[in-house]
């Protein structure tokens, strides 16, 4: 009696085979569908120059703030060159550095001369980027939440040109 081979198509082994390499495929044609479908959200072209230009900016205005965490307060000192007129809203950004969806924005509004306030929103266990903005300028720390009372303030000072 003659041994009946199966056609290729019915054995199972072979469609697993298949299955590697066709997966790997169709991956890689959704990959290219999301490059080509999503915004990639380019860096401008002079990034570098735009850098360096706010350096100049905060150096020629002599910008150094010191931040002071209070329980749920934050308090702003910012002390600038006698010809620069201090702005009368500034904004602070909490950047978890690595979970967006925990990012805050808060305003801090003018109190005194160099003085600013605004309440401490809720932050997370973890390290953020801090960042200051004026209104042609801005002042970045990285610092790790949450602080001891010893480390309650911090120092964002002008670069060195």
């Amino acid at each position: 009696m003659p041994i009946r081979k199966k056609p290729w198509y019915r054995e199972p082994f072979v469609w697993l085979l298949i299955l590697f390499p066709a997966s790997a495929v169709i991956g890689g044609l959704f990959t290219i569908y999301l490059a080509i479908a999503s915004n990639d959200g380019l860096v401008v072209d002079d990034y570098y120059k735009q850098g360096l230009e706010i350096n100049r900016t905060l150096a020629r205005h002599g910008l150094e703030a010191t931040l002071h965490f209070e329980r749920h307060r934050l308090h702003l000192s910012l002390n600038a060159n006698s010809d620069y007129k201090l702005p009368h809203q500034i904004v602070i950004h909490f950047n978890h550095h690595t979970r967006s969806g925990f990012d805050k924005t808060v305003p801090l509004e003018r109190i005194s001369d160099n003085g600013y306030q605004a309440s401490l929103p809720d932050l997370i266990v973890g390290t953020w980027t801090v960042q200051l903005t004026g209104d042609d300028w801005r002042l970045l720390k990285s610092v790790r939440l949450p602080m001891t009372k010893k480390e309650s303030k911090i120092y964002l000072g002008r670069p060195k040109l």
